[in-house]
């Protein structure tokens, strides 16, 4: 993990950059605008999803852009709406419709127990996930993985499944470091990335954050998504600022001291907290 274009690989020989662009919260020309700046700084990893409602943003701009599909490694996440089989199938393809693309390098089930299946939430999300087992084996996506998922979300789909989830996408960030759910995906073999990595945006004003980014001098944000790299979690940084789009892929030329990697692993409450995937309201 030395180097811009390093990739983790997955369990079935996929690679995945190291980072990815988010683009939570943004649409139209502002997220065209932010996929155009990080590609032109190196980026080939964009982070999307169904209840963002930017996929068809998403998909002009790499449109625009030019790229070989080859070269863009794009995910997306299903909508919490439609869990079940039948229903996952088909927001799959509004999913590519909407991206302009005939297949997808990652796929996410994006929360495993939404509010209005929370009563049948076993039963919805095998479902799902046996929709998502077909379209991988029709090669329609090269990855499919979950997102906010525990131990326990996992130990359940595995009851029934034939693939394990490759990736688990958790909000990791200074002093939300999800020790369980890491840990266990470790042991599984699978890959785990980091949503939100500077958290709700208060780090910056950290002192802790500040005295590490004039040690080593780099941002704020620099330090936070190479403590990522460390921590081994693929980092999903979210800019429309053409400036932090490319500082925040220049982390490959520094790394942090172990005991400031354990500083800031011990940051609690500078970010407010993880979600609980069980009593979400949506």
């Amino acid at each position: 993990m030395g180097a811009m274009n390093d990739k983790m690989t997955l369990y079935n020989g996929v690679e995945i950059p190291l980072i990815g662009l988010g683009t939570w919260q943004t649409d139209g020309d502002t997220t065209c605008a932010a996929i155009k700046s990080a590609f032109e700084s190196g980026y080939r990893l964009i982070d999307t999803a169904a209840a963002y409602g930017n996929e068809a943003s998403v998909g002009r701009a790499l449109r625009e852009i030019g790229m070989k599909r080859e070269d863009v490694f794009i995910t997306s996440k299903l909508r919490n709406a439609c869990h079940g089989y039948q229903a996952t199938l088909e927001a799959f393809e509004g999913t590519l419709r909407k991206l302009g693309t005939d297949y997808l390098d990652l796929y996410l089930i994006h929360w495993p127990n939404p509010l209005q299946f929370r009563t049948v939430w076993k039963q919805a999300t095998t479902d799902t996930w046996k929709a998502f087992e077909k379209l991988y084996k029709d090669g329609r996506i090269r990855a499919i993985g979950v997102s906010n998922f525990m131990p326990h979300h996992i130990d359940m789909l595995m009851e029934t499944a034939e693939f394990l989830p490759m990736v688990n996408q958790l909000k990791l960030c200074p002093g939300i470091t999800q020790e369980e759910a890491v840990s266990y995906c470790r042991e599984k073999g699978i890959v785990v990335e980091a949503y939100s990595p500077f958290g709700t945006g208060t780090i910056f004003d950290v002192p802790q954050m500040k005295a590490l980014s004039e040690k080593y001098g780099k941002s704020v944000g620099q330090i936070c998504l190479r403590w990522c790299l460390q921590m081994g979690f693929v980092s999903l940084p979210k800019s429309s600022n053409p400036k932090r789009i490319r500082e925040n892929l220049n982390i490959f030329d520094f790394a942090l001291a172990e005991e400031d990697v354990n500083l800031i692993s011990s940051l609690k409450n500078v970010c407010g907290e993880a979600p609980d995937p069980d009593h979400t309201t949506f």
